[in-house]
């Protein structure tokens, strides 16, 4: 059996929300096994291969509107860009975590990729994250304390550094074995692999 591909992302990616919108279905019309969905820190990525975000520097209006023209090639609603975009993402990756570890990464994140590109919902504010969490049942007081405990902060921080250890330098990114194809513009590559794998 062929080792099963893993999506890296993280919620404050917009590219990582395009991808996350179309991999599943790419993924079935291969006749594929569904991706494991990993959530990891971008800016842990960052900090590990002394990289920066395209968002804050003078590519910003280009990758913007490219962003856009992509979400409506795909069929997906208008980008509503929340603000302040890019923002600081730990709380909302640390209740991703915690949705890895009881069952529902999938539901979860789609709900908030949603929640933040689609409807504009800031996801530095915790409401913000509860209302997706809420969509895929995840109680609210047990998120409240799981994204304090050491299970939920220790495995977003090890999912990174695994994932920097793989070679995975930014988001989306999807492994096939040991190769790595970084954006979304290298999603059907990444199928096209998985399926000669």
């Amino acid at each position: 059996m062929p080792e099963r591909a893993v999506f890296y992302y993280d919620l404050g990616s917009p590219y990582a929300y395009l991808s996350a919108e179309r991999i599943s279905g790419l993924f079935t019309e291969a006749g594929l096994e569904q991706p494991e969905w990993q959530p990891v820190l971008l800016g842990g990525l960052f900090r590990q291969f002394d990289r920066g975000s395209w968002a804050l520097t003078e590519a910003r209006a280009e990758g913007i509107a490219e962003i856009e023209e992509r979400a409506a090639r795909y069929g997906l609603p208008p980008i509503l860009w929340p603000d302040p975009w890019p923002g600081e993402m730990l709380n909302a990756m640390r209740v991703a975590t915690f949705a890895k570890q009881t069952g529902r990464t999938v539901s979860f994140s789609l709900a908030a990729f949603r929640q933040q590109f689609a409807a504009g919902k800031d996801l530095t504010v915790p409401e913000n994250v509860l209302i997706a969490a809420a969509a895929c049942e995840l109680h609210p007081r047990a998120l409240e304390s799981a994204v304090k405990t050491l299970i939920v902060k220790d495995g977003l921080r090890a999912a990174t550094d695994a994932a920097a250890e793989a070679g995975v330098f930014g988001v989306p990114a999807v492994r096939v074995g040991k190769e790595v194809f970084w954006g979304d513009d290298r999603l059907e590559d990444a199928v096209e692999a998985a399926a000669s794998a």
